[in-house]
């Protein structure tokens, strides 16, 4: 680093309000690996990526995330366990805080941005303790060019200090760790953590509030892929239901992978990257992640095969939310830039451990809504401590930790644009078909990507459907490529009747899930509630 950039690192960390400190400002991800490296933050693996240890916390804390309750925020968010109010007076002494710990330190700071739609461009700068955190924000937001550096102001910043424990007791946080928005000072909060989801997500809730409430754009969490024609599709679903297998398709170019605004006429990403889960990751099943692991990409809570530097994949005694980061362009089958048109088609994706949904059926608007604000899933035996039987998930617009305004806002949003756009949804069901979960088998890979590629060619236009009798739900009576015997779930139970029982089980479940949205939903979506039998 020449003395120029050196001093221009200090003025940038001085008018943060950090002293004293040894400032690496926008450092390439070769220096930030050998950091880590150097630092014994990282392991280097035979794929020349490098692995980290995000220490005692491996995935984002929900009742530890906090938005700033202000005469902006006050009567706007939607109070409640998801977002948490927390004092301004408090956050501010926080903040002060974190710049006294930050200070006298070796620290990485990034200037970054977010949205690929250049109208609705974030200015971002990240600050962070460590040399590997800042890769991870390398990797994950947009990246400026050399030119865009030199006069560069931002927005928003993030002050990530995963070293700083807060005392709940004189802070006001729930323990050690937070995540604190304050839209008002526009800042970013992170302490006690070493997850770098949280500095992601942060962004990403600050853009769930902005981008509806004032863009009038949809945010949402999803992926998003498009042809060669600008036939663009969506795919929204909760973790372990499909959604990054399933937008990463061989004849379409991805979007992105998790967060995109859908304005007038496009779809955009918001990130500049991909964070990916790694459990079982292999060559075979996931050729495009695989082969984005190298030089560069940041894997976390990962295990080698021992006496190796070969990654165990399989191997979850960290924990099962493995991840891995890396720069979009390290998949070769990418739309440039990030942005499509508005979507011809839009995928709820299920993974219905209870084998009552079917596996693809269309939605009318007000289905779509309700759907939307209910986000369900379920999770399995096996996936997390203490689950010994099926569980439903209800997370909703399917991402409620991120989700700043009441999901019937995001619902509504999605209503209109559906209405005026014309698109197809499709709620898809990955999960298990005759039987439940210990009974039943998962609906085949193979089945599910010949159903969306169907609803993609526009192959299920002309068919015959039929109307679920508990869900209301459309489905096909054919579909190239699979079977007439799997469309109607109920015809794959040997008992009808215990499939009914099940159904209607899943169906109440719904319906209590959904009492917390039903004084702030229209009549059309109250209308498309499953009806018990």
């Amino acid at each position: 680093m020449s003395e120029q950039e050196k001093k221009a690192a200090q003025n940038t960390a001085s008018n943060l309000g950090i002293i004293d400190s040894i400032v690496h400002l926008n450092l390439s991800p070769d220096e930030l690996q050998n950091h880590s490296l150097e630092k014994k933050q990282a392991k280097l693996t035979s794929q020349e990526a490098i692995t980290i240890n995000t220490g005692k916390f491996t995935g984002r804390s929900p009742l530890d995330r906090f938005i700033v309750k202000d005469s902006i925020t006050e009567e706007s968010v939607w109070w409640g366990d998801i977002n948490i109010p927390f004092s301004a007076d408090k956050f501010d002494i926080l903040h002060k805080k974190i710049i006294n710990y930050l200070s006298n330190k070796e620290i990485y700071i990034r200037d970054a941005y977010a949205c690929a739609n250049e109208k609705y461009r974030l200015n971002i700068k990240v600050v962070n303790e460590y040399p590997w955190s800042n890769l991870f924000a390398y990797n994950m937001f947009l990246r400026p060019s050399d030119n865009e550096l030199e006069n560069f102001n931002h927005e928003w910043l993030i002050l990530n200090a995963p070293g700083f424990c807060a005392d709940f007791e004189i802070d006001g946080t729930r323990q050690e760790n937070f995540a604190i928005l304050s839209f008002t000072k526009k800042i970013i909060l992170i302490g006690g953590t070493g997850y770098t989801g949280e500095i992601k997500k942060g962004i990403f809730s600050a853009l769930n509030f902005i981008l509806p409430f004032e863009k009038n754009v949809l945010s949402m969490h999803c992926s998003a892929n498009t042809n060669s024609n600008g036939d663009t599709a969506v795919f929204f679903g909760l973790s372990g239901t499909g959604k990054t297998t399933l937008s990463a398709d061989p004849n379409r170019l991805l979007i992105g992978d998790d967060e995109h605004g859908w304005d007038n006429d496009s779809v955009f990403n918001f990130e500049g990257g991909c964070y990916a889960k790694c459990i079982d990751l292999s060559a075979e099943n996931e050729p495009d992640i695989y082969g984005a692991i190298k030089k560069g990409a940041l894997l976390e809570n990962v295990e080698f095969f021992e006496g190796t530097n070969i990654v165990d994949y399989s191997n979850t005694s960290i924990t099962e939310n493995t991840r891995v980061s890396y720069p979009i362009d390290f998949i070769k089958n990418i739309s440039k830039p990030s942005i499509g048109n508005s979507p011809n088609n839009i995928f709820f994706l299920t993974a219905d451990a209870f084998g009552v949904l079917p596996p693809i059926s269309k939605l009318t608007a007000g289905q779509a809504m309700y759907h939307f604000i209910s986000g369900y899933t379920a999770k399995v035996a096996g996936t997390e401590a203490g689950i010994t039987e099926p569980q439903t998930t209800f997370s909703a617009c399917f991402g409620a930790p991120f989700m700043p305004l009441h999901p019937t806002k995001y619902a509504e949003m999605l209503g209109e644009k559906m209405k005026n756009s014309k698109v197809n949804v499709w709620l898809i069901n990955t999960g298990w078909s005759g039987g439940e979960y210990d009974v039943g088998n998962r609906i085949s890979l193979k089945y599910t990507r010949a159903m969306i590629t169907a609803a993609l060619n526009n192959d299920l236009a002309d068919v015959d459907f039929e109307t679920h009798n508990v869900f209301g739900l459309n489905m096909p009576k054919s579909c190239p490529e699979v079977p007439d015997q799997i469309l109607n779930p109920k015809n794959t139970w040997k008992d009808n009747s215990e499939y009914d029982v099940k159904a209607n089980e899943l169906a109440r479940a719904f319906n209590k899930n959904f009492i917390q949205f039903a004084d702030q939903a229209n009549n059309e979506i109250l209308a498309a509630a499953p009806k018990v039998i």
